[in-house]
């Protein structure tokens, strides 16, 4: 114990629940000072792993996000408040964090985890929590991980149902052993297409603060080997085998000896910085931003139909008087009812849903249909903020 930092005697009160745990006691409460965590992602998984992380007094949380808090955040994101709309995440997080127990040093990193920086940035950590929301950072997070040599505590969330595990481990499966490739671009909603219950990322998030604590401590039998899967509706949990690939490229071969272009292999397309509008003429199919859609509109063009592929209930909370309401679902039987002769727009709320649509119908015969790129979300951004954003 002699390398390990003592407890103040304010510590051994905060932590006097602790200290009388057979497993973790004044040696392990002192072990969870001396370790390092780094949280990526600062939102309804972040939050809760954060918020636990820093009350067990895991001495030092690094977390990465390069987010501003928005009010649609806040229904799951707890570590953010109402009074930090607008604020980058990064900021509210180490100020909620450094509220809930000023013995642990916060280490912000307001950046987007890339190829370029992920290995330095994970490099000093015990332990690796993946909070992300997206395939390309997950794939990235993993293989980070297998290079280094560092666990990965996995959560994901999706509508009512979420799932938990832990890869990367000397002897366990890695996330690659599981997915071993990503999903067809646009087939899986984000949260923000499709939902998530508030409560949700509360319930994942805790397991994954539980599993990096019995990790560190070396208590416990870890989700190493194991996918936890939850379904809140029917109140269900149950757990599935999993085995280390020895084909996998990542833990098996070791093929991948080092980090990619993330969004190449998960085919996501990187957006003009700072929404810089291009000039897609040459390509009738090429994505249509909201400014030229607007120009388009103000100059009386009707040369186009413009097709709303969201739910009912989101088209009453916004949608464009130009539009004609198609839900993704219904795509498909309202071919009939769309002309070929002409162009077509398609919209949803961030561009996912409309990109699927659009494929959808290319591939039934309409030669010109064009994806608004961003959604009515970035239409309220780029020309008429009084569209509410949700």
């Amino acid at each position: 114990m002699a390398d390990l930092p003592p407890l103040t005697s304010d510590e051994l009160l905060r932590y006097s629940r602790h200290l009388i745990l057979p497993n973790v006691g004044i040696e392990g409460q002192r072990k969870l000072k001396a370790s390092r965590v780094l949280i990526i992602g600062a939102g309804g998984l972040g939050s809760p792993v954060a918020l636990y992380l820093a009350a067990a007094g895991v001495g030092t949380l690094g977390i990465v996000d390069f987010d501003a808090v928005d009010a649609s955040n806040l229904h799951r994101q707890l570590l953010h408040g109402t009074n930090d709309v607008g604020r980058p995440k990064i900021d509210s997080a180490r100020e909620r964090l450094h509220d809930v127990n000023p013995f642990v040093h916060v280490e912000p990193y307001d950046t987007r985890l890339t190829s370029a920086n992920a290995l330095e940035i994970l490099r000093d950590y015990d332990v690796i929590v993946d909070g992300t929301d997206n395939f390309a950072t997950r794939y990235l997070t993993n293989d980070a991980c297998v290079l280094l040599g560092k666990p990965n505590v996995y959560g994901s969330i999706f509508r009512f149902e979420g799932q938990a595990s832990v890869f990367a481990t000397e002897s366990g499966p890695c996330y690659r052993c599981l997915f071993p490739e990503p999903p067809p671009p646009g087939e899986v909603p984000n949260c923000a297409e499709g939902g998530v219950l508030g409560v949700l990322p509360g319930i994942i998030g805790t397991i994954q603060a539980t599993e990096t604590i019995k990790l560190l401590l070396g208590i416990g039998e870890s989700l190493a080997g194991r996918l936890l899967l939850i379904d809140t509706l029917g109140m269900q949990f149950r757990t599935v085998r999993l085995r280390k690939d020895p084909q996998c490229p990542a833990c098996g071969t070791h093929e991948i000896t080092e980090l990619i272009d993330y969004d190449q292999f998960c085919g996501v397309e990187g957006s003009p910085a700072g929404h810089s509008e291009i000039a897609h003429d040459a390509d009738p199919n090429a994505d249509l931003t909201p400014r030229e859609l607007a120009e388009r509109i103000a100059r009386g063009d009707d040369t186009f139909d413009l097709i709303d592929v969201r739910e009912p209930w989101e088209w009453q909370m916004a949608h464009l008087d130009r539009a004609r309401l198609v839900p993704l679902a219904t795509v498909p039987q309202s071919v009939d009812s769309l002309d070929p002769n002409r162009e077509i727009v398609v919209m949803c709320k961030s561009g996912g849903r409309s990109g699927r649509a659009a494929e959808f119908l290319r591939g039934a015969g309409f030669p010109r249909v064009r994806n608004l790129a961003g959604g009515i979300l970035r239409w309220s951004d780029d020309v008429d903020p009084r569209v509410p954003r949700y």
